[in-house]
């Protein structure tokens, strides 16, 4: 038996195995019907009724509606177009910048005054003082007399001045006396021109008050007292008020020399001794004299000692 060659044998299987296969398949598919029936519809699915012929149409609002002379389509004839872009004005080449702001108004070259205080309305409210109305009568008074006599006692050296009276001011002297000396031994630089009751109060604080102290802190004794004011026309300081020097009423005591030379000068900063000296006599001025002050009282009265008889309710005193 004569042998065929592979390829040979190939080529005569793939037809015969692709018949084969091709007869199974066909001996197993299932035979289909000539007609399938075709599924009914359900009613929800049945075919909606068609609207009817005539739907009337919504009308246009007023906005929609389309203008007499403009055409329903919403577009503009070319004429119409050209006069619309007419009327708008177009934007300028360059924006204006905006305007600088004003300059702010300047202050008046004269600010006002503040209305004033009612403390200070009160003070132009008070009455006069009545001793500015005393003037000197035809024979001088017992009590100035008196006043007089109980100097010369004492070894004051005083002499006569003439009536000091301002009516525009207010300032009056009725009987004034220039004080030369407060005692036998006993000195005041310069002269002091007071009325004779604050006379005879000087006199005999210096002897009954300020001697004694000058012994008692330095073993010397009292030779003089340096004034720095005695009478003077004038307000107190500040205005308001006569001050008691207008009325001769008040002695502002600057300095104590005692016999040994040496000189106590009233100011803020006293030495030590001095100091001590100084604070005695102060706090024994109040109650001889209604008003006392010093340094720390206020910048006024910081280099001197101002002791007046201001007349005060009750006989009060008013020292710092």
């Amino acid at each position: 038996m004569a042998a065929f060659p592979l390829p040979g044998l190939i080529r005569l299987a793939l037809p015969l195995a692709a018949a084969i296969l091709f007869a199974g398949a066909a001996a197993q598919a299932p035979e289909l019907p000539d007609t399938v029936p075709v599924p009914e519809l359900n009613q929800s699915q049945s075919v909606q009724q068609a609207p009817p012929a005539n739907v009337p149409v919504p009308e246009p609002r007023p906005a929609d509606a389309p203008k007499p002379d403009q055409p329903a389509t919403g577009t503009l004839s070319p004429e119409k177009s050209d006069q619309h872009k007419e009327s708008r004005p177009e934007p300028p080449a360059i924006a204006p910048t905006p305007g600088e702001k004003p300059a702010e108004a300047e202050p008046p070259p004269t600010v006002p005054k503040p209305p004033e205080k009612p403390a200070q309305a009160q003070e132009k409210e008070i009455p006069p003082d009545p001793r500015s109305a005393s003037v000197p009568q035809e024979k001088m008074p017992e009590e100035e007399l008196a006043c007089r006599r109980r100097l010369k006692s004492m070894g004051v050296d005083f002499e006569e001045r003439k009536a000091e009276h301002d009516a525009a001011v207010g300032c009056s002297i009725p009987y004034p006396i220039a004080l030369k000396t407060l005692g036998k031994s006993l000195g005041i630089s310069p002269e002091a021109e007071l009325n004779c009751g604050m006379a005879e109060a000087a006199a005999r604080f210096a002897a009954d008050i300020i001697q004694p102290a000058a012994k008692a802190e330095f073993g010397a004794e009292l030779k003089s007292i340096g004034q720095a004011s005695a009478f003077v026309c004038r307000h107190r300081n500040g205005g308001g008020k006569l001050s008691e020097h207008a009325f001769g009423n008040a002695l502002d005591i600057a300095s104590f020399t005692l016999s040994n030379g040496r000189k106590i000068d009233v100011g803020p900063v006293p030495s030590e001794k001095d100091a001590k000296f100084l604070n005695a006599v102060r706090k024994a001025a109040c109650g001889p004299f209604k008003t006392v002050l010093g340094p720390g009282s206020d910048a006024d009265h910081s280099l001197h000692l101002h002791l007046d008889l201001a007349p005060r309710r009750n006989g009060g005193t008013f020292c710092q």
